[in-house]
């Protein structure tokens, strides 16, 4: 058992004798370039006493035979020696703490004479002397030669939403030692000075492994991803390497002060990239117009436009305020609604590529044409105005700012619309009515050929011709508070067109429809069956002549009142059931004889068998 307790205590004595101080530094040489800072951090571990440490930092100037200066010292005050004490006093060179056993020394600004071995000092707080309580690393100054230059400064002057911005920078740097430059464009947005470190934001860089990296903020990185931001790094003259940012449509977001700045790094020996040398060159202010602002659409002529029918109507789309035409893709949309409101109807487009597209049949018909007759002006032709043209025009036009050939499903940047023009047209006073004709002699009978006539009277000074449909309800209860055009279940059979073209819709019967007079229209159903009964009714429609000699409907129409047709039986399906009862009763009458005849015959003779026998 003694043996064991001696080696515990052993081991015990052997750990207490490991722990013991540690300073330590990073290893070195480390280069750092003149006029800019330097941060060394020192940490103490494997201590006794206090969390808190101090630390007291020297310099071994290379040409200073080994003579130790003192630099500065958390603990005192009148620690630096001269070269050092009016700017630690000043607070360019510190120390500043990271934790109670971690520090480092700041220079903030490097000088040349600044090269030198640093050496890392903590005061013992130990019970005994164990351990290192220093550690020193080589700092090599190296001179300044990181240049950035720009091509252009931006002027200031306001640009509309979704011109394109393109900058460039120049940099370059002269060292013996392996260093790489970093370039990075950013944008302070508007609001003060007090504010611009809050507001900064930046852009896109190329970092100093040659990465494109977007910034974190401002939708920088989907921006990048659609993109809408790019940067390249160029061969430029001399030494100098050119790095060119591209935005391809601004954004009123993008508004500020533009910047370009370069990073000197160099690796240290532990690995670790340090930036050692900046430079930011300012680029100039920036204010992005929204379109908002600046996008006007007009319709030319405004106002009302009275017309004969017949008549061409040209309208005009005016645009302005887009900024660069070869910029942004449009798409212009002349709209129409009744001259007393109602849906609002697409007319006719004139889409980003250029493809004209009529969303109107009526206005398509009458034919027209839309085009581009210059930047900013689009035109709508109708060659030949009619009643159904008539109505409130307007256009309305998307901005896809700073993309020429957006998807079908890209939102529009902006989509602003004209002032309406109501659009009227002079026509005669039209008057129409229509009755209906079912003449009932001879008896109407299934299988026979049904006449109806449309009777229509027009009164009117232009010439005109009659559109008449023919319409039938089945037979069944009709509601009195539903027009006989506006039920669901009545069904259309065929119309006369006022060209005198036919047209015959689903029926089972045979049908036709002609015109035997000037005012009389007939519908005929041949072998008429007896789905054929039900209600009928004519509707008619007005055309008149344009002085172009063109027709069109005028509007005017006349719904007749109903009538019933019913179909009676024929001669030959009236004798069908005496018929079928007159011979069901003889047979019966005669199956019934010859039962009872043979029922009778058939006792007769078992009786006389019976008699036989005995």
């Amino acid at each position: 058992m003694a043996p064991r307790w001696i080696t515990f205590i052993a081991l015990l004595w052997e750990l207490q004798w490991c722990v013991c101080r540690e300073v330590t530094l990073p290893a070195g040489p480390l280069y750092r370039v003149a006029g800019f800072s330097l941060s060394l951090p020192c940490a103490v571990s494997g201590y006794e006493g206090p969390r808190t440490q101090e630390f007291e930092w020297y310099l071994y100037r290379d040409d200073a035979g080994g003579r130790q200066i003192a630099v500065v010292s958390t603990r005192d005050a009148g620690f630096p020696y001269a070269p050092f004490q009016g700017r630690v006093q000043a607070g360019e060179v510190r120390v500043e703490r990271d934790s109670g056993d971690k520090a480092r020394l700041i220079i903030q600004r490097l000088r040349a004479d600044d090269q030198g071995r640093y050496e890392c000092y903590t005061p013992s707080t130990d019970t005994r002397f164990l351990g290192n309580y220093s550690s020193s690393v080589e700092v090599k100054v190296i001179p300044d030669t990181l240049l950035i230059t720009h091509s252009r400064i931006l002027s200031g002057q306001p640009v509309s939403e979704g011109t394109e911005l393109q900058l460039t920078c120049a940099a370059s740097v002269q060292s013996h030692q392996h260093t790489h430059v970093s370039v990075t464009f950013g944008v302070r947005s508007s609001g003060g000075a007090e504010s611009q470190g809050h507001n900064l934001r930046e852009i896109i860089a190329i970092d100093r492994e040659l990465r494109v990296t977007p910034g974190h903020s401002g939708g920088y990185g989907k921006r990048y991803r659609d993109g809408e931001i790019a940067v390249e790094k160029r061969k430029g003259d001399g030494a100098r390497d050119l790095y060119v940012m591209k935005v391809n449509a601004l954004a009123p977001e993008d508004s500020g002060s533009y910047f370009c700045e370069a990073v000197q790094w160099i690796r240290d020996p532990d690995g670790k990239w340090e930036r050692i040398a900046q430079r930011t060159m300012e680029l100039g202010n920036l204010t992005v117009q929204p379109l908002v602002d600046t996008l006007s659409v007009r319709s030319v002529p405004d106002g009302d436009v009275s017309l004969q029918p017949g008549a061409p109507l040209s309208l005009t789309c005016q645009v302005t305020g887009v900024g660069a035409w070869n910029r942004s893709a449009l798409l212009v949309q002349w709209m129409r609604r009744g001259p007393t409101g109602g849906v609002e109807v697409e007319v006719s487009r004139v889409g980003p590529d250029g493809v004209v597209t009529w969303g109107d049949d009526v206005s398509r018909a009458g034919g027209g044409s839309m085009e581009k007759e210059a930047d900013g002006k689009f035109s709508l032709r109708l060659f030949s105005v009619h009643p159904t043209d008539a109505g409130l025009y307007r256009c309305a036009v998307s901005v896809y700012a700073g993309r020429l050939a957006p998807g079908p499903s890209s939102p529009a940047t902006i989509t602003q619309r004209s002032e309406w023009v109501t659009v009227s047209l002079k026509t005669d006073d039209v008057r129409v009515s229509a009755s209906v004709d079912l003449p009932r002699r001879p008896l109407l009978r299934r299988g026979s050929t049904i006449t109806m006539l449309c009777n229509v009277s027009v009164e009117t000074s232009a010439s005109s011709q009659v559109e008449v449909q023919w319409l039938q309800k089945p037979e069944e209860p009709a509601r009195k508070d539903v027009t006989f055009s506006e039920d669901a279940t009545a069904q259309l059979l065929a119309t006369l067109s006022y060209d005198g073209l036919t047209r015959i819709y689903s029926n089972a019967s045979d049908l036709s429809v002609d015109r035997v007079s000037a005012t009389s229209y007939r519908l005929r159903i041949f072998s008429a069956r007896e789905e054929d009964q039900g209600h009928y009714q004519c509707q008619v429609e007005v055309w008149s002549q344009d002085p172009r000699g063109g027709w069109y409907n005028t509007g005017a129409r006349a719904e007749s009142e109903t009538v019933h047709l019913y179909l009676y039986a024929r001669v030959a399906d009236l004798l069908l059931i005496p018929l079928v009862v007159g011979v069901s009763s003889a047979l019966f009458v005669g199956v019934l004889i010859i039962a009872t005849v043979t029922c009778c015959f058939m006792k007769r003779l078992a009786r006389q068998r019976s008699r036989i026998r005995k």
